[in-house]
């Protein structure tokens, strides 16, 4: 996969520049200091992955991460953490924190590895086929899958598609994460940001801005969280 960095710092681009070197199957093709300078130069090449900051004169990385192609994809890398629900929003891929560490860097360009392979197969005419009880049926990669709706972790909206996480496999489609959502039973599942829909019973724990479910962070939306917590979790707590 091929990838850039953008970042307004010497020093942070050298340094992501060294974590690419240490990362298998990352061709680093370009290096920039701002959105303005990579405008050209995506103009004229196909761009797989950006590594793109957010605080940065002129044109930050979420406003940048607003205009560029569906099929790039992009990890925030920041000092800053509280941009992180800002970044989901407009489909990153993954956040990572300043100074990134290697098996962090690493795990999101597994996870931008994963989802490449999957949007490069036909779902042009994916969508859901039936939904019973306890499970429905949802076209993907040329195949239909039953999804139980017990062993769906979570689902995620990047671009123009979800991606159902379950505990033994992941399936995308094309489809707005609205419409699979208000198929849904909400006694069971949870809308807490833009682009992600949660089953409760999965979750491990949570913090004022994070759902835990295993080892995935999910951040909760500010406009999402007064609910979430008042049905679902406030409601829930064991009293002394």
């Amino acid at each position: 996969m091929n990838c850039i960095i953008i970042d307004d710092e010497p020093l942070a681009r050298e340094a992501i520049e060294m974590l690419v070197n240490q990362t298998d199957d990352l061709d680093l093709i370009g290096s920039f200091n701002s959105p303005e300078t990579v405008t050209d130069f995506m103009k004229s090449n196909t761009v797989e992955l950006i590594f793109l900051d957010i605080q940065m004169p002129g044109i930050n990385g979420i406003e940048f991460a607003r205009s560029i192609p569906k099929e790039t994809f992009v990890i925030f890398t920041t000092a800053y953490s509280e941009f992180a629900t800002d970044s989901y929003e407009v489909d990153a891929i993954d956040y990572l924190i300043k100074p990134v560490k290697l098996a962090r860097f690493q795990k999101a360009v597994e996870k931008a590895h994963t989802y490449s392979k999957l949007f490069k197969a036909d779902y042009a005419h994916n969508n859901i086929e039936q939904v019973a009880d306890d499970f429905f049926f949802v076209k993907a990669d040329r195949r239909i899958f039953k999804v139980y709706f017990n062993n769906l972790l979570f689902i995620q909206g990047l671009k123009d598609y979800v991606v159902m996480h379950s505990e033994n496999q992941k399936v995308i489609t094309a489809m707005n994460i609205k419409t699979i959502y208000d198929q849904l039973p909400k006694d069971m599942f949870v809308r807490v940001s833009k682009s992600y829909v949660i089953n409760v019973r999965h979750i491990g724990s949570v913090d004022n801005n994070t759902v835990y479910i295993g080892t995935n962070e999910i951040p909760i939306g500010s406009i999402y969280r007064d609910l979430f917590f008042s049905e679902f979790v406030t409601k829930k707590i064991v009293g002394r």
